[in-house]
């Protein structure tokens, strides 16, 4: 069917077999062997954010070549034709470009057997003309090939505005696809999705992120006949009931992630069928989840084998009892868990803090925004996590203070990523040492009002503050704590947020512009030095939502406007009489090429991962972060 519904019009597909050898014409042969340009390559691009996780299934690429290679001729193939089947796929898998696949498929019938599986693997629908064109090969009367065999990964998100039932049915005759992939597909309804589902044995991954029309009906054909099922995006389905998920649950027992976000009909029997049933499941996503309690998330844990990753964003209703609860450390301990996200949920206290990280000793990431009972004590735990600690997020948690956080510098210092926005009783003190962190990446003091020039200053000279950093070795000298191989590194400092800290001037922001030459993002929402008309040329678009209020106030600069505001900034001399914090054009050009070619060091685990990273500018750039 067309993009409108209305049928091609074109006859039968025959899944016979192959047409004789002697029949088949390269010439007009060429377009149904999938254009140049609707062919996929061997890499995932533009895989929706669901897939960009390990992928632990082999995809049919990976697991067998026989099952790609077509029957041999009977005639004995000479040269580079003599090459068993499984030395061809892999050669041709090694092409990056669909077009020299094709290419390949025209030398011979044997390379164009062994090459075609490759070039279907991942047909792009990315255009309402690719996809036609995709269609009407599907459904040829009398294929040479049996394209609908080879489709394993089937991905409209690139067309979803228009994509409705009309534009899937074509597709349905492909029934061993392997991801499936209809973000935002939002006018599809259940008809659609459910004749691709019927009878597909293969699926792995299924993602209907914002398909609001989708109804337990599909969930129920899932059950059906999706048992190897390892992967389901269902964000914001507000209309497939608990009851469809718990048979998912009971007849998809392979489930490795789930993303159930948005989700708010969805109660503790749902949840708690996946965690009876599925107990290889590496990450689950119930941010926004409100009816979630306890029992539940007690259950995913206690009964979870291998759990790396929990986000529970917006249960509110959790409380201690959901991690107090847990077998104590000498009876287990949970070794895979690397990412909690715990945002809002106002309930918890410093106890579930101190038990989580008794229990879970390898967190890596872990959110505790807007919890706003914890005190010191809560971070103190934190602490106990040492090294392996990298992404900590504590905005609104207004009871810290500096003692707290100068102690997990001490104890963690490979932290990436912190933020401490709205904390409101952090100082100078605490930034200070902040700056010596020598993996500091990103920091976020949004409303951290107490902190003035001196904690820029010290952000700025972060490469010489971590370099100078020492500490007492066996014998108790002083020794430099630095690693060998961060000598003589600039900062590596890429995005700083520091709306409404109301103490900042001029000054500061330019000696940190020109010391961190790796900086990308830079938020000063509410900095009255930054309010100025010919900095707005720098600044970024405030997003439509914003009142006049928050659209006069809003000051952040990204990408090129960073650099624009730090040339415009070292050119306007005016402002800065007698500073010397300019990097002249040798430093700079200098510092520009150490950009490009300096990295950090993975850890020793061979893991230097980044996850949310956009986490603050949701609050930089709503006017200011909550009180």
């Amino acid at each position: 069917m067309t993009r409108d519904g209305a049928p091609l019009n074109l006859g039968p597909l025959n899944t016979n077999g192959y047409v004789p050898e002697e029949t088949f014409s390269y010439e007009a042969e060429v377009d149904n062997l999938s254009s140049l340009s609707n062919s996929p390559a061997p890499q995932d691009p533009d895989e929706s954010e669901f897939y960009n996780g390990s992928n632990d299934s082999q995809s049919s690429i990976g697991a067998t070549f026989q099952d790609m290679a077509v029957t041999e001729e009977v005639q004995k193939p000479t040269g580079a034709s003599s090459l068993p089947a499984e030395v061809l796929i892999c050669i041709f898998g090694k092409l990056s470009k669909p077009h020299d696949q094709l290419n390949c498929m025209l030398v011979c019938k044997r390379w164009a057997r062994n090459c075609v599986d490759l070039l279907w693997h991942r047909p792009v629908c990315a255009t309402w003309e690719k996809h036609e064109r995709i269609c009407r090969t599907l459904c040829l009367p009398t294929p040479y090939f049996v394209y609908p065999t080879f489709v394993r990964r089937l991905n409209l998100a690139a067309m979803a505005s228009d994509v409705n039932d009309g534009s899937i049915q074509p597709l349905a005759v492909c029934k061993r696809i392997e991801r499936l992939t209809l973000t935002s597909c939002k006018q599809i309804t259940d008809g659609g999705l459910m004749d691709l589902l019927k009878e597909n044995t293969h699926l792995l991954a299924l993602d209907i992120a914002q398909a609001e029309y989708i109804t337990e009906a599909s969930m129920n054909m899932l059950a059906d006949f999706c048992h190897r099922l390892q992967g389901l995006n269902i964000t914001q389905c507000k209309q497939i009931s608990n009851d469809s998920l718990i048979n998912v649950a009971k007849s998809c027992r392979a489930i490795k992630r789930l993303k159930l976000n948005g989700c708010e009909q969805l109660d503790d029997s749902a949840i708690m069928a996946f965690a009876t049933y599925c107990r290889n499941v590496l990450e689950i996503d119930l941010q926004s989840c409100g009816k979630i309690t306890n029992d539940s998330v007690t259950a995913l844990l206690q009964n979870g084998q291998c759990l790396r990753e929990l986000r529970l964003a917006g249960c509110e209703l959790l409380s201690d009892n959901a991690f107090i609860t847990l077998p104590p450390p000498s009876q287990r301990t949970y070794e895979h868990l690397r990412i909690l996200d715990l945002t809002s949920c106002v309930r918890l206290t410093d106890r579930a803090v101190a038990k989580i990280i008794d229990v879970a000793p390898r967190l890596r990431n872990i959110v505790f925004a807007k919890c706003r009972n914890l005190t010191d004590a809560a971070v103190f735990s934190i602490s106990k996590l040492g090294k392996n600690l990298h992404y900590l997020h504590l905005g609104h948690c207004t009871n810290i203070t500096d003692a707290s956080v100068k102690h997990l510098v001490k104890a963690c210092n490979r932290i990436r990523y912190i933020d401490l926005g709205c904390c409101l009783n952090l100082t100078d003190d605490s930034v200070h040492l902040l700056a010596t962190l020598p993996k500091l990446r990103r920091i976020g003091l949004v409303k951290c009002a107490n902190i003035t020039d001196m904690s820029v200053h010290a952000l700025a000279t972060a490469g010489e503050a971590a370099r100078t950093y020492t500490r007492r070795d066996a014998a108790g000298h002083r020794v430099n704590a630095l690693p060998p191989w961060l000598a003589g590194k600039t900062s590596n400092l890429e995005r700083v947020h520091l709306s409404y800290c109301t103490n900042l001037t001029l000054v500061s922001i330019v000696k940190l512009l020109n010391h961190c030459p790796k900086l990308t993002h830079l938020s000063l929402t509410g900095v009255v030095a930054f309010l100025r008309p010919d900095l707005e040329e720098f600044c970024r678009e405030a997003p439509q939502e914003f009142t006049d209020h928050q659209r006069t106030v809003f000051c952040v600069f990204s990408g090129e406007g960073v650099k624009g505001l730090r040339d415009h900034l070292n050119r306007t001399d005016p402002y800065f009489p007698g500073y010397t914090g300019r990097l002249d054009a040798d430093d700079d050009q200098t510092m520009t090429g150490m950009m490009g070619t300096t990295t950090l060091a993975a850890d020793e685990e061979g893991e230097d991962a980044e996850d949310g990273d956009e986490e603050l500018d949701a609050e930089d750039e709503m006017g200011g972060a909550e009180t």
